[in-house]
């Protein structure tokens, strides 16, 4: 059984706490693969809520106190009960309070990163030349650095652009493919986060960030051969993630 076939057979319930930008489409994604989504960020019960999940993810796109607060709640209770959560840094390097907050959040030992190059660059505390949460560097400069990462916080590192590089610290995939409108609709990348994660409540968080990475990667590719722009792009690439199915998902040929 692949991991997809698997995901639609268990329907994992993924805790997204995610910004809100990205909500409607990061749903909608987990939803087209068949999983089921649920975004609870508020302290008062996102602490109650992380254990009854499959994964946990965490993006800190739009953070507050408060929703840093419900954060910290989840991924303390998560780590309590073994459940598997991916951190998306989201322009970690842009203000004092971002950096603090990412600081903070990567000492909780998330089991995967996801960020662009300029994200990554910056948290092993290298250069970038990005300013918000666009990329301005290619995702071969961050391949050390990820592989730094990987070993400093025993976790799997994804670096996503035109190729994505999925490490462990020691192991290297890389997975082309998709479309260059996918970073012309807002919330993609996070949407991907979330589907990490739905990968990583029914597998381990290496093949999880390969298998997310790869459907995305079909997706896309099968989004782009209809769409005339990033409207219709947004909604072809919902339409192909819940059309690839565990058998086209067996002779994927993004991953390397």
């Amino acid at each position: 059984m692949n991991t997809l076939e698997k995901l639609k057979l268990t329907n994992p319930l993924v805790h997204c706490i995610t910004n809100y930008v990205s909500m409607d489409i990061a749903a909608n994604t987990l939803l087209a693969v068949g999983a089921s989504p649920a975004m609870i960020h508020t302290p008062e019960e996102s602490g109650d809520f992380s254990p009854l999940a499959g994964a946990l993810t965490i993006n800190i796109g739009t953070i507050s106190p408060n929703w840093l607060e419900g954060m910290e709640k989840a991924i303390a209770a998560a780590n309590d009960a073994k459940v598997p959560w991916v951190l998306d840094p989201v322009a970690h390097f842009a203000t004092p309070y971002r950096k603090s907050s990412v600081i903070k959040l990567m000492s909780l030992n998330p089991s995967v990163v996801r960020g662009n190059a300029s994200e990554i660059l910056a948290l092993q505390g290298e250069e970038t030349e990005a300013k918000g949460v666009d990329s301005l560097e290619g995702v071969e400069t961050a391949l050390d650095a990820s592989k730094e990462l990987a070993k400093k916080y025993n976790c799997t590192i994804v670096v996503t652009g035109e190729t994505d590089i999925i490490t462990d610290g020691e192991k290297v995939t890389r997975v082309s493919g998709g479309s260059s409108l996918m970073s012309s609709v807002t919330a993609v990348g996070c949407s991907l986060t979330c589907l990490v994660g739905a990968f990583a409540a029914i597998t381990d968080p290496y093949t999880a960030s390969v298998s997310a990475t790869s459907l995305f990667a079909e997706a896309g590719h099968r989004a782009k051969l209809h769409a005339s722009g990033p409207g219709s792009f947004r909604m072809y690439f919902l339409d192909q993630l819940s059309l690839v199915s565990p058998d086209d998902f067996l002779s994927l040929k993004w991953a390397k």
